[in-house]
This record gives C-alpha cells, sequence and structure tokens, in this order.
C-alpha cells in the first residue's frame, strides 16, 4: 500500500489571476470573428479545454472550420500578458509547504507549451513540482477526470491518496468523477454555491487562505 499523496492543482484562476485576461482574449478572438458572445458566459467557460470551450460557447452546429482561427487569434491575444501574469497570493507558499510536507505536488492544466511555461514562472515554485498534465496528454480535458487520472498517475497514488484544487465547476467535476478529494478556490471568480453543488468538499477565498487554514483542510485527513 503507497504512503505517498498527491496534491494535484489546476493553475488558472486557482494558483495565478488569469481568468479575466482569457475572458477579454476569448470576447476579442469572438468580436474579430463576428461572433456576440457575452463576458459572463465566456467567464463560465474558463477552465474547459479550447475545443471543449468552442463548443460549449458556440454550439455544435458553428463551421468547425473555424476553430484553429478563433483558438489562434486568443492565443495571439494572450500571449502580450505572458511577462506580466501575476501569481495569486500565496501560492507558491503553498505548494511549497505542502512539499514540505511530503506531498507529490503535480499541475493540471488545459495550457501548453509558451503558455504553461509562462504560468510556471509566475508560480515560481518549479523546485516543488513533481509534474504537469495538459490537454495535450489525454483524450478529453476537465470536466471528463483523464486530467485529474493522469495527474495521479504521475504522482502513483491511487484515488484515495490525492487532493485536487481548482477554481471552476468543470475542475470539480474532474475531481469528482475520478474520486479524488475536491477542494475549491473562489479566486477564479465562480460563486461558492456552484462550486459545491459541483462536488467541493470545502471552498477557500484563495491559495492564501487554504496555507492558513491547512492544518484542518482536507489535506490534512489524507495520512
Amino acid at each position: 500500500m503507497t504512503t505517498k499523496r498527491a496534491a494535484i492543482f489546476d493553475i488558472d484562476g486557482t494558483l495565478v489571476d488569469t481568468n479575466p485576461l482569457h475572458v477579454v482574449t476569448w470576447w476579442e478572438a469572438f468580436r474579430q470573428a463576428g461572433h456576440h458572445v457575452p463576458m459572463r458566459e465566456i467567464h463560465r467557460a474558463v477552465g474547459l479545454s479550447g475545443g471543449d470551450l468552442l463548443d460549449h460557447l458556440l454550439g455544435d452546429d458553428r463551421d468547425p472550420a473555424e476553430d484553429d482561427q478563433l483558438s489562434a487569434a486568443h492565443h495571439t491575444l494572450y500571449a502580450t500578458y505572458f511577462e506580466r501574469i501575476p501569481a495569486l497570493d500565496g501560492a507558491g507558499d503553498l505548494l511549497r509547504a505542502l512539499a514540505g510536507q511530503g506531498w507529490e505536488i503535480v499541475l493540471a492544466t488545459s495550457a501548453g507549451g509558451a503558455e504553461l511555461s509562462a504560468l510556471r514562472r509566475a508560480i515560481d515554485a518549479d523546485d516543488v513540482i513533481l509534474g504537469v498534465t495538459s490537454a495535450d496528454d489525454v483524450d478529453d480535458g476537465k470536466p471528463a477526470p483523464d486530467p485529474v487520472r493522469q495527474a495521479r498517475a504521475i504522482a502513483g497514488v491511487p484515488s484515495d491518496r490525492a487532493v485536487f484544487v481548482g477554481d471552476s465547476v468543470w475542475d470539480m467535476r474532474a475531481a469528482v468523477r475520478d474520486e479524488v478529494t475536491a477542494v475549491a478556490v473562489l479566486s477564479g471568480g465562480i460563486p461558492r454555491a456552484d462550486l459545491e453543488e459541483a462536488g467541493a468538499r470545502a471552498v477557500y477565498k484563495d491559495p492564501a487562505a487554504l496555507l492558513a487554514n491547512l492544518a484542518t483542510s482536507a489535506f490534512a485527513d489524507v495520512r
């Protein structure tokens, strides 16, 4: 029986304050292509992989030939912020505190390439991060359980030895489907009630608040 434990983290909205940037840059990409998509709807879709986000916001009856153009426009617009991405308060300290307690730290995100590199620079905790799973590593992104399951595989732990921290409904659903403990933060802008309904066992304001309450959090229950 393994004694290892995995602390799995989403990145956008969970460790870095990027959800508003995604909303604005997706909105502009849609606008340039002639689509009117309200920002509030984009906000609630953040956390889905690019293809799933387009499915969710534009529907299955859209012209799929336009997908690459939309995704490229979003990436180009978002890339202008790469050198200014802000980490959320306590993000790096939280990862280091958990690593100091023997947790294997794995990130699970839909980001990849230069975007992922920028996010990791912002978090500034590569010294304690065991690995990262991205949308490129799995067949289906969140809310499917694949990203969480792949993150557990990197750490080499079963579901009952893992805690997943995220900021979106999609994160919580993915965690629940993989039967890991789901913990949410409000720093992504999703209401507490929605996160709890999606399966969050506990909800904290942000990484700093989770760090301050680590001794009584769900992490303390996995020994």
